[in-house]
C-alpha cells in the first residue's frame, strides 16, 4: 500500500535531485529519506529512481507516480481539514497566494474579515504572479490563488474551481505636465509616440497585445514587475503606462496623473482552488471573505 509520508518525500526527491536535498527540505536525515524510498519501491514492486554515480533520475513509473502525487495530497489534506473541522479539533489552516497588487488592496480587507469571523484559522501568504501561482496551487503548495487573465475565457482553469472577483479597469498613467494629463479620456494611440514602462510580464504582453492592435509598437523603455517604482518612473517624467486600477489603488501617485483609456480594456480578478479543497471549510470561507472585499 501507498502511504502519503512516501508519495511526500518522492515528490521532495524529484523536485531537488538528490536524497540530501530533500532531506534537508524535509528537515530529516539522508538514510531517513533512502529507508522511505526503498519503502515506497517495495510498495508498488518496481523501481522508481535510477541511481548513477553523475545523477539520479526518475524512471517511467516514477515519473507516473510524481505526476498523481499532487492530487493525492491535495485529497488527503481537503479530507483532513474537513474532518477536523467537522470534529471541532481546530478551524481550519489556508494557505494563500496572490499577485501583488491583490495582497495591498483585496487580501488584507477580506483576511481582517476572516479573523473575526473565524478566530481560529490560520493564514499564511506569499506572492507569485500567474501563471506560476497557478503551478503552485495545482502542485499542492498553496490552498487558494488570487489570480488574472486579460481577454475572453479561455480552458486554462477548466481543473480549478473558479471564483470570479472583478473586473479591473486598465487606466493610462501620465506624468502632471503631460500634454494629456487634464484629458478625461485618451485613446492607446494618442500615446503611440511616447515612451512606455510596462508592468509584469503577462501585464506587459497585453500592453503589446493592444497597442498593435491599434496599429503601433509601444518603445518600452523600462519594465519592472514592482507597480510602485512604475509609477514611480512616470512620476519622474520618464515615461507613460496603463496599470490595473488595484495597482494604482495600492500605491499614491506622486507627480503622476490617471486617464481614463478608451475602449476600455479590462483583466478579470479571480480566487482559485482545488475541487476537493473547495469543500473545505476554511478554504470556503476564506473564498467568500475575498468575494465580500472584491465587492466593496
Amino acid at each position: 500500500m501507498i502511504e502519503a509520508r512516501h508519495l511526500r518525500v518522492l515528490r521532495a526527491v524529484a523536485a531537488t535531485g538528490s536524497f540530501s536535498a530533500a532531506a534537508r527540505e524535509l528537515g530529516c536525515t539522508q538514510p531517513a529519506v533512502s529507508q522511505q524510498m526503498k519503502a515506497l519501491e517495495a510498495s508498488t514492486g518496481t523501481p522508481l529512481l535510477i541511481r548513477t554515480s553523475r545523477e539520479m533520475r526518475l524512471t517511467q513509473a516514477g515519473e507516473a507516480l510524481v505526476r498523481h502525487a499532487a492530487g493525492i495530497l491535495a485529497g488527503l489534506t481537503a479530507a483532513e481539514e474537513e474532518v477536523a473541522a467537522i470534529a471541532g479539533l481546530r478551524a481550519g489552516r489556508v494557505r494563500l497566494v496572490s499577485f501583488p497588487s491583490g495582497s495591498s488592496t483585496l487580501v488584507p480587507t477580506a483576511l481582517a474579515a476572516l479573523r473575526a469571523a473565524h478566530p481560529g484559522t490560520r493564514v499564511s501568504l506569499v506572492e507569485a504572479e500567474p501563471p506560476r501561482s497557478v503551478e503552485m496551487l495545482r502542485e499542492g503548495d498553496c490552498d487558494v490563488a488570487l489570480a488574472f487573465r486579460y481577454g475572453a475565457p479561455t480552458d486554462e482553469w477548466d481543473d480549478l474551481v473558479v471564483r470570479p472577483l472583478l473586473a479591473d479597469r486598465l487606466v493610462g498613467l501620465v506624468p502632471e505636465g503631460h500634454r494629456l494629463a487634464s484629458s478625461d479620456a485618451v485613446t492607446i494611440s494618442d500615446l503611440a509616440d511616447e515612451s512606455w514602462i510596462a508592468g509584469c510580464p503577462r501585464c506587459r504582453r497585453q500592453l503589446v497585445e493592444v497597442c498593435e492592435s491599434a496599429g503601433f509598437q509601444p518603445r518600452i523603455d523600462f519594465a519592472t514587475d514592482d507597480y510602485p517604482a512604475v509609477i514611480g518612473l512616470v512620476g519622474a517624467g520618464l515615461g507613460v503606462a496603463v496599470l490595473p486600477e488595484l495597482a494604482i489603488e495600492s500605491v499614491r501617485p506622486k507627480g503622476a496623473r490617471t486617464v481614463t483609456v478608451e475602449p476600455a480594456v479590462r483583466r478579470e480578478i479571480v480566487a482559485l482552488t482545488l475541487p476537493d479543497l473547495a469543500h473545505v471549510p476554511a478554504v470556503a470561507a476564506t473564498l467568500d471573505q475575498l468575494a465580500r472585499a472584491a465587492a466593496r
